[in-house]
């Protein structure tokens, strides 16, 4: 097992164990063999590569960090507009910009590494299952990535992401042939936007999947009521936020349920009493996506106030209220 547990304090103060009262509370997890302090990891597009954070506060206090999505060559992303705000929560459309994957793991990643010890999990997409594969064996050889996790979800890119993640035969192929290129457990990211969540696990399971990642963003719209056009350029996005989160935890409950694989859950979490609530459905760690846009210390809060939650409900060690339900 490798152990990436080490904790640290945040700049801006505080204990990672959450105070002297709840020393007593395990707050650690585990995800295929990765052991991880905590069970809160930034989700993918919303913390970067962690350049925007590493000076606010002392990343290692992060289970772990799901990066900035990462596709074979780079990407300028949608045209704008691709943000719209909502009642609860937000639309996306950014569309994957990135780097690419030559300087993901050349530039983003080491120096990333300068700011944060433990291994990261490397959220990758592609357009052809041959661009999946590329870019994981390259995220596979970097020292880091402690695993992969494949975006075959995102519904804001033509041409790939949701057209992988809509049809279980798609899944199945891509995850298998990336779990035939890679050594590190490999994550699939499903869409909410199916018919049967769980036949798209069990097709990712049967393929060879290490765990399963839900949920990505729901697809919704906006109109300018003045211009009568689409708020979005892309006139659709992904809405993130509160809103979406009882569906989300619908969604672990039941993907918890129909596989034996790790599932990390996500989606409108923005407390420890989420956290703790989507850990009592099925999830073994979870990812934090909208808080961090509006309050860059929400993963760190979070954290910090879990031990706190914890004792309050009598919970003395996390892993021991998984999938209680």
């Amino acid at each position: 097992m490798v152990d990436i547990s080490t904790t640290m304090p945040g700049r801006e103060g505080g204990n990672a164990n959450g105070g002297e009262e709840a020393r007593s509370v395990d707050i650690s997890t585990s995800l295929s063999g990765l052991l991880l302090s905590n069970p809160v990891i930034p989700a993918s597009g919303t913390f970067g590569y962690g350049r925007e954070y590493w000076d606010l506060y002392d990343l290692d206090i992060l289970g772990s960090i799901a990066v900035k999505g990462t596709t074979l060559e780079e990407r300028g992303g949608n045209p704008l507009p691709r943000i719209a705000e909502c009642e609860a929560g937000m639309l996306n459309s950014v569309g994957l910009q990135n780097p690419g994957i030559d300087r993901v793991v050349s530039e983003e990643l080491p120096e990333l590494y300068l700011h944060y010890k433990k291994p990261v999990i490397a959220n990758i997409s592609g357009f052809s299952v041959e661009e999946y594969v590329a870019v994981a064996v390259k995220m596979d050889a970097a020292p880091n990535v402690g695993i992969l996790e494949l975006n075959v979800s995102c519904p804001n890119v033509r041409g790939g992401g949701m057209a992988f993640g809509t049809s279980a035969s798609n899944i199945s192929l891509v995850t298998r042939e990336v779990r035939k290129a890679c050594s590190k457990p490999v994550y699939v990211k499903l869409s909410p936007n199916v018919t049967d969540i769980c036949e798209m696990a069990r097709a990712a399971e049967d393929a060879g999947a290490d765990g399963i990642s839900l949920i990505n963003t729901l697809l919704g719209m906006r109109i300018d009521l003045r211009k009568r056009i689409p708020v979005l350029e892309n006139v659709t996005g992904g809405l993130s936020g509160p809103a979406v989160f009882p569906v989300a935890l619908r969604m672990v409950w039941q993907v918890s349920r129909a596989v034996d694989v790790p599932v990390i859950g996500m989606g409108g979490i923005s407390s420890s009493e989420d956290v703790i609530e989507m850990m009592m459905a099925g999830a073994s760690a979870v990812q934090i996506g909208a808080a961090n846009l509006r309050n860059p210390f929400a993963c760190r809060d979070i954290i910090m106030d879990l031990p706190r939650k914890c004792e309050e409900l009598g919970i003395r060690s996390l892993r021991e209220i998984i999938g209680i339900m």
